[in-house]
């Protein structure tokens, strides 16, 4: 894993990771309860943790995009995971065969690590001439908050998105175990209150996956739009696609040799879940690797929310998925939302 150059800007820095500056930009926001501190501010027209803020902000200042890079962008807890490591192993599956990746030592984060929790974060500008070109990077940022070397760039974007009844579910269990014991647990009816009305990190839900999902119609060769469903429905064909779309195509010899089950394997959460790093450390602040996978399932939602939980949710989806083109898969229902 290559080594990252990070110098400390001169500010004062509080524990919690807010600069004089910042203090004074969170002041001015609106805000919410969060699921696991005190507040989210509405920043940039998306709700975000005060420790995040900054971050992006330097992020958008700061980073300059090459076009050769690679964008992974998700929602929290849609398959982002997933998503780093089935890239990071397509992109450099000539440098390491499936027994020697560095997945098998290091967790997915810290191989394609993100912007706003590690690169930027805590006051700090990286240099990223340390990454071997193409260089893989990773955020939860919504499209129009980007900064502009990307969107204006022909680097590529990689968005995976989840059906919003799994990914909440995830996102509930996920926050859960990393809510402070001094808030008291996460109630599911209020959880599901706060994200129904779009009071969620970097939602609200449907304005991050419609950004992405647009700009995926307008601008095909720039963004890919993938969803976790369709990956749990047919890997291989999902991965020749996600391939091609990032200038590397598998070639029929590697798929006789069984090179795309192979990464597959790698990359599949039961093999995840058995790497030694991926029990222990914290890749991302705040959060136990070993807490990064739970289930991973498709229509885990129908064994937490209730029939009036799941009736409001669909009308919500209905109401803001119209007119764009873009449905979800619901299993256990005889439609698609």
């Amino acid at each position: 894993m290559e080594d990252i150059q990070i110098t400390q800007r001169n500010s004062t820095v509080s524990e919690t990771g807010e600069s004089d500056q910042c203090r004074d930009l969170l002041s001015s926001l609106p805000k919410e309860k969060d699921w696991i501190s005190c507040y989210m501010y509405l920043f940039q027209g998306f709700w975000c943790p005060p420790k995040e803020i900054h971050a992006v902000v330097s992020f958008q200042n700061n980073f300059q995009s090459c076009n050769t890079d690679t964008i992974l962008v998700s929602m929290p807890k849609s398959g982002t995971t997933w998503l780093k490591a089935l890239v990071f192993s397509i992109m450099n599956r000539e440098k390491y065969q499936t027994p020697e990746s560095p997945l098998n030592s290091f967790n997915p984060h810290d191989l394609v690590p993100f912007f706003e929790y590690r690169l930027y974060a805590n006051n700090q500008v990286p240099d990223l001439s340390a990454f071997p070109s193409p260089r893989i990077f990773s955020t939860h940022v919504p499209y129009p908050s980007l900064p502009e070397s990307i969107r204006n760039s022909t680097c590529r974007v990689v968005y995976i998105c989840r059906n919003p009844l799994d990914n909440f579910i995830s996102f509930w269990h996920f926050l859960s175990k990393a809510r402070p014991e001094r808030l008291g647990p996460l109630l599911l009816e209020e959880a599901f209150d706060s994200f129904c009305n779009g009071v969620v990190g970097f939602g609200p839900f449907f304005d991050h996956v419609l950004g992405y999902w647009k700009e995926s119609l307008e601008r095909p060769e720039k963004v890919l739009f993938l969803k976790f469903e369709d990956l749990k429905e047919d890997i291989n064909s999902q991965m020749k696609s996600l391939a091609v779309f990032l200038g590397c195509p598998f070639s029929l010899e590697e798929e006789r040799d069984g090179v795309i089950e192979d990464i597959s394997k790698l990359c599949s959460l039961d093999s995840l879940k058995d790497i030694e790093a991926n029990k222990r450390g914290k890749s991302i602040p705040y959060f136990e690797n070993n807490t990064l996978f739970r289930r991973g399932e498709v229509g885990d939602w129908i064994n937490y929310l209730t029939p009036e939980m799941v009736d409001r949710l669909n009308k919500i989806t209905a109401q803001k998925l119209a007119g764009s083109g873009l449905e979800f898969k619901i299993t256990s229902l005889d439609n698609n939302v």
